[in-house]
């Protein structure tokens, strides 16, 4: 079988190896870091434990199936897999509340009824609905298959046009759709709270962005036992028991190539791997510099009060925040899991809050004191979900895109998005295969985007393109 040389030990890499090596191939990791996982990282300090990366996940079957094509132990006896409920409760600038169940149309439509008037949640299930025939014309192409070679019907955003009074019209951007379809600032708010998450600007993302709340609605949000980076410490461990071999501070300077065709890989102190087969899991081309993720993790005193949301969104800007004073309130995330695992004792409560902002370089996250008095002001809008903090604060850790940049190796810090359809394929990831035979690409940078499911869904394709197949991962 042949030699294969993985670059980097993300999430898409980890389940490329496990897959190749499964197949019987003899696959090696070069990782520049001392660790695995990628942006899914971990924190920990005076009993407390924080995940740095995504807190949730959503599409678990992505790595049900990972873990089903490579042992005999599944996902769920591996790792304890918790569905989230409420999914999420958020809370408006104008003080309205409301907790959206986990994956019920009925229940989210009951619950938009009860919190902005009759006919709301049944707009909201309209635009799911339409959300549905996106995911429908383009979950293979854009997910589950690797790129095609015309990737021009992917330029075209597939979000239907609305019939109404009006006649027929076209969103372009999600801010539109909106504007337009659903018209309550509350509802508006709601749905830009969910693609802002995912590190995009509703004013500039496609209509067919929609398809991201729909997906979590539809499919479900899940916790994994003891945080997300269990699942990489589950993943990494399957890749060790199927015989991946990993080499950890081995940075890869260079990919070798002879004759138009990869043959390896060259470390930063010269070292020179041979392999038949070199894999990508690093950026190489730049990512647009677009959007990143700011965090604050925060130690408290006190317990976590029963009945807490696992997910509350305080909203706040409909838009990316850059920090500066005078320009409103950020949306912050707040994240409380129930999990003895990450706190000293049950007198102390884990919290980590997050907000999307510009990545490095458009702000300067390193300016003194600019990311300290950000962090303030992120805190200061948490209270409204957890009244009396600051009070509780025993100490807080805060992660900028700057931090992101030097942990992963993107350009900003920018935290790459899964892929969508439109705006002429602006949102479309680079294509699994290479310019050199033998080279392929996986994780957020490739084909099909970021986050954690899209990774798996990378790896999955890319094993299936060197083992002979079409570049599937079904």
């Amino acid at each position: 079988m042949a030699r294969i040389a993985v670059i980097g030990a993300g999430m898409g890499s980890l389940a490329a190896a496990a897959r190749l090596a499964t197949g019987g191939h003899r696959v090696a990791v070069y990782e520049r870091a001392q660790t695995y996982g990628g942006g899914v990282g971990r924190y920990e300090r005076d009993g407390f434990a924080f995940d740095t990366g995504p807190g949730l996940l959503h599409l678990p079957a992505v790595y049900r199936d990972l873990f089903v094509k490579t042992g005999k132990e599944t996902l769920e006896r591996t790792v304890e897999l918790v569905q989230v409920d409420p999914a999420s409760r958020h809370l408006l600038p104008d003080g309205t509340g409301f907790a959206l169940p986990n994956a019920s149309r009925a229940g989210v439509v009951a619950a938009l009824d009860e919190a902005f008037g009759a006919g709301a949640g049944e707009r909201w299930s309209e635009v799911m609905n339409r959300a549905r025939a996106v995911w429908e014309v383009t979950r293979r192409p854009l997910l589950e298959d690797t790129l095609a070679a015309d990737t021009g019907p992917l330029g075209r955003d597939p979000y239907p046009a609305r019939r109404g009074l009006f006649g027929r019209g076209s969103a372009r951007t999600l801010a539109e759709v909106g504007r337009r379809e659903l018209k309550h600032p509350g509802l508006v708010s709601l749905l830009a709270g969910y693609v802002l998450a995912y590190g995009y600007d509703p004013g500039t993302a496609p209509a067919s962005a929609a398809v991201l709340p729909y997906m979590e609605q539809t499919f479900g949000s899940w916790y994994v036992g003891g945080g997300l980076r269990a699942l990489a410490d589950a993943v990494y461990e399957r890749c060790l028991a199927r015989g991946v071999e990993f080499h950890f501070g081995a940075e890869v300077a260079d990919v070798v190539e002879k004759d138009g065709r990869a043959v390896g890989v060259e470390l930063a102190d010269g070292t020179l791997a041979d392999a038949d087969t070199v894999v990508r899991g690093t950026p190489r081309d730049p990512l647009p510099v677009d959007l990143a993720r700011f965090t604050v993790l925060l130690a408290l005193r006190g317990p976590r009060p029963a009945g807490t949301a696992h997910r509350t969104i305080v909203h706040g800007a409909d838009s990316a925040h850059d920090g500066r004073p005078g320009t409103g309130a950020p949306t912050v995330a707040v994240l409380r899991p129930e999990d003895a695992r990450l706190r000293p004792d049950d007198g102390h409560e884990a919290v980590t809050l997050t907000v999307t902002v510009p990545a490095q370089g458009p702000v300067d996250w390193t300016a003194e004191g600019y990311a300290d008095a950000f962090a303030d002001r992120v805190v200061e809008v948490a209270e409204a979900a957890i009244p009396g903090l600051s009070e509780r604060i025993l100490w807080r850790e805060v992660r900028t895109p700057a931090d992101t940049e030097r942990q992963t190796g993107f350009r900003g810090g920018a935290v790459p998005g899964p892929a969508l359809a439109g705006a002429s394929g602006a949102y479309l990831r680079t294509g699994n295969r290479a310019r050199a035979e033998g080279l392929y690409l996986v994780g957020g940078s490739a084909h099909p985007g970021g986050g954690l499911a899209h990774a798996g869904m990378s790896g999955a394709i890319v094993a299936d393109l060197i083992a002979g197949g079409p570049g599937g991962s079904r």
